[in-house]
């Protein structure tokens, strides 16, 4: 599950060369599923909300059970932990906003009696995805529905999550779908710019979405191979 058509492009390339005949699947909701051999690319669309739409969308019309759920994309990297380039990989995805503030600072969903603002993904898991990408990131990928734009929100997130190494805006959305379906669910993302300042003249969104696709091309040579669908 990616985002937008660039991220999704990205995907598809490293992946190969898509099946001879019946490339695309229309699904309700005007989806469109990118056959790559076991593999299916989807765009579901910026934010939570249309990523878990998308992939429960995906799920529900599936042939074959799935093995496999991954949010793929671009992504903000925190800062000295993962750089311009970096590829990360999620050992949880977390709705990093999904909460209440309080005189006394954040409270997470969970504190508030209701609900989970993280899915934490299989080790095993998360190991096969590294050791496929040995110079990849590992570590929790935060879920938001503002993208950070200041130094201080950036220190507030870092704090509340230690060890956090990206933020994006689907991966929570694709995880909850996922574990209604109970299908294991991965985060893997190429870092575009800092979280922090905003300053568009910095990102290397070309260089990430570049990333992206050789993250996939070795990841389908190594790591998916023995999986019976992976969709991305």
């Amino acid at each position: 599950m990616t985002a937008v058509a660039a991220e999704a492009d990205s995907v598809a390339a490293g992946l190969g060369r898509p099946e001879a005949g019946g490339t695309e699947l229309p699904l309700p909701g005007g989806f469109v599923l990118r056959r790559h051999g076991d593999v299916d690319v989807l765009a579901a669309g910026v934010g939570p909300a249309a990523a878990a739409v998308a992939t429960a969308t995906a799920l529900a019309c599936a042939r074959d059970p799935y093995g496999l759920v991954v949010s793929a994309g671009i992504a903000g990297g925190f800062q000295p932990l993962a750089p311009l380039g970096a590829v990360v990989v999620s050992d949880a995805v977390v709705a990093a906003d999904l909460g209440a503030q309080t005189p006394d600072g954040y409270l997470a969903v969970e504190e508030l009696g209701f609900g989970r603002s993280a899915h934490r993904v299989a080790k095993p898991l998360t190991d096969r995805i590294a050791a496929a990408l040995p110079d990849a990131v590992v570590g929790p990928v935060l879920t938001v529905s503002t993208v950070t734009g200041t130094a201080g929100r950036a220190a507030e997130l870092a704090e509340r999550h230690p060890g956090a190494v990206a933020e994006a805006m689907e991966g929570f959305g694709v995880a909850e779908a996922a574990a209604a379906h109970r299908v294991p669910v991965v985060e893997i993302r190429a870092v575009s710019n800092a979280v922090g300042p905003r300053d568009r003249a910095a990102w290397r969104i070309g260089d990430a979405l570049a990333a992206l696709r050789d993250a996939f091309q070795q990841l389908s040579r190594t790591a998916f191979v023995e999986l019976p669908s992976c969709p991305s």
